[in-house]
């Protein structure tokens, strides 16, 4: 089989009826390694993400603990921005990480992956306190948030890529599994907030019970790297040929791709931020308990974990565009009067119908879009441009989400300023996906 071939079904997206596309899918469609790819994904992915929902949950307890100021807003600012500040080493993780899944393969570089991540998140787990060590402890705990931030910066590109290489002709619904472990991560970044704000004194959970969740991540990790240690290549990437410089050709030649592909990106990373906030926010401006407000984030998870794979097989089937489009306008034209009306509202079954539309929209467009992502570029460039559109985009939408929200509400002193924000991140990939649709010729 030819490069040619699979690249020119990478780019031009073209629908399975096309020849070339069926020929290809024909030389993959019972790959016997492809649940194992599956799941080897899913679990770095998982852990990721679980790592990053983590930490944002804890981020009252973490502000205490180690930034502690005479005021709480700015304890939580700075809680926060060191949470963005990591994202600042995913768009380099992109780099070295994607780059080396294109030049030496996709196993290699989520081998990697998974092992930088959970020493990241060994270092949080056992960080003395800033009572304990002072200014280390913060520095300690900036080191291993850029340490998470630079492996999951070639995470998903890799993995994606992947898992997409294994079945070229159903891309939506393995790809879409991604997702699905992130719905999951969701839940149990949630379910543990919800266990420890509950079962323990403030006094319990400050001395040593926000640290569990942490040892409890470490427990994925090296179930995660066994698995990816002991499989194949993707045979697609195995049978093409790969260049030696991925990023130069991107930014030589595929600048618009990458551009599009950020853009596509930007929904789904301010969609999962605005769920991960919502604790905080529930806490912070409605005065509900925290007990509360992160049961009510995991029905979000739960609504991404269990239709992110039917909506990734209905992107098959109907494109991925479609879904896609119809999630951002609805974004648009639903937040403020949602936020409106549970501000006025404040009621944990309001809390839960709130978070069950966002989980509803952001599952609709976040599945559908890891598998247009991987239509954006050919297989040579794969790993790194779906990592650098990807992280791109969760650095400036994602990473600072929180601080940028907690500033909004506290400068304009407005709750509902946090819907500007959700709106503005919706406008922007309104305009990508319609560039996907009518300039990539991406269905």
């Amino acid at each position: 089989m030819s490069s040619t071939a699979i690249d020119s079904s990478a780019i031009s997206g073209t629908v399975i009826g096309n020849t070339t596309v069926s020929s290809t899918a024909a030389a993959f469609e019972q790959h016997p390694q492809t649940w194992r790819a599956v799941i080897s994904s899913s679990i770095g992915n998982a852990l990721e993400w679980f790592d990053v929902l983590l930490y944002s949950a804890m981020a009252v307890t973490i502000a205490k603990l180690f930034f502690p100021t005479a005021n709480q807003t700015v304890s939580l600012l700075i809680t926060f921005a060191t949470f963005g500040v990591s994202f600042f080493m995913r768009p380099l993780g992109a780099i070295v990480i994607g780059a080396y899944s294109d030049r030496v393969g996709r196993k290699s570089a989520l081998t990697l992956s998974i092992l930088l991540m959970m020493i990241g998140t060994l270092l949080i787990a056992i960080m003395p306190t800033y009572a304990q060590i002072g200014l280390w402890a913060p520095a300690g705990i900036v080191l291993a948030r850029l340490l998470q931030g630079f492996s999951a910066g070639g995470e998903f590109g890799s993995s994606t890529a992947f898992l997409v290489e294994h079945a070229p002709h159903r891309r939506g619904f393995f790809s879409s599994w991604q997702v699905a472990s992130q719905g999951l991560s969701i839940v149990l970044a949630a379910l543990a907030g919800a266990l420890l704000s509950s079962q323990l004194s403030t006094d319990q959970l400050e001395s040593w019970g926000w640290r569990l969740p942490f040892f409890f991540g470490l427990l994925i990790g090296p179930a995660g790297y066994y698995i990816r240690k002991n499989l194949e290549e993707s045979p697609e990437f195995a049978q093409a040929d790969a260049t030696g410089t991925p990023l130069r050709d991107i930014m030589t030649t595929q600048k618009m791709r990458l551009l599009i592909g950020a853009g596509s990106v930007i929904m789904a990373t301010v969609s999962v931020y605005l769920v991960v906030y919502m604790p905080t926010y529930a806490v912070k401006q409605l005065g509900m308990s925290s007990t509360a407000s992160f049961s009510a984030t995991i029905l979000a998870g739960v609504i991404m974990l269990l239709f992110s794979p039917l909506v990734g097989q209905l992107s098959d089937k109907y494109g991925r565009t479609p879904f896609m489009l119809c999630s951002s306008v609805l974004f648009v034209l639903l937040t403020y009067p949602l936020f409106s009306w549970l501000s006025f509202n404040p009621s944990f079954i309001n809390l839960l119908l709130v978070q069950g539309v966002i989980g509803l929209l952001m599952t609709m467009y976040f599945a559908s879009m890891p598998a247009l992502l991987s239509d954006i570029f050919p297989v040579q460039t794969r790993g790194t441009g779906m990592s650098l559109s990807y992280n791109i985009a969760v650095m400036i939408f994602g990473g600072f989400a929180g601080m940028t929200i907690t500033w909004l509400i506290a400068v304009t002193e407005n709750k509902l300023a946090v819907t500007f924000y959700v709106i503005g991140g919706a406008l922007l990939s309104v305009i990508a996906t319609l560039a996907a649709r009518y300039k990539l010729r991406l269905r």
